[in-house]
């Protein structure tokens, strides 16, 4: 078993950057990979981004290519985002998951962390 939780959300103004990070504990050896998914009020959950725990290239949703960045420390057990030239339409609730094998669903979620972007 894993448990995520996330921190390091706010209100910002557009063009200002946040970090975000994901806690892992428990059976953490075990994770595949980790995930940053977000989901504002009436829309679609939306991937993020994605980092292997093993290491190797990142993944990233098109609509944050460029401005974000994920990145992982193992000894940690924490993986961040950092969130650069936030605009309001990145406003949501972030959320990291966590899937423990590569061919299969996330099965750990952290409770979420509200980022605001706003003048």
């Amino acid at each position: 078993q894993v448990q995520l939780v996330e921190s390091g959300g706010g209100l910002v103004q557009p063009g200002e950057s946040l970090r975000l990070s994901c806690a892992a504990s428990g059976r953490t050896q075990s994770i595949y990979s980790i995930s940053w998914f977000r989901q504002a009020p009436g829309k679609e959950r939306e991937f993020v981004a994605r980092t292997r725990w093993s290491g190797g290239p990142a993944d990233y949703g098109n609509s944050v290519k460029g401005r974000f960045t994920i990145s992982r420390d193992n000894a940690k057990n924490t993986v961040w985002l950092q969130m650069n030239s936030l605009q309001p339409e990145d406003t949501a609730v972030y959320y990291c998951a966590a899937k423990m094998d590569w061919a299969g669903q996330y099965d750990y979620w952290g409770q979420g962390t509200q980022v605001t972007v706003s003048s």
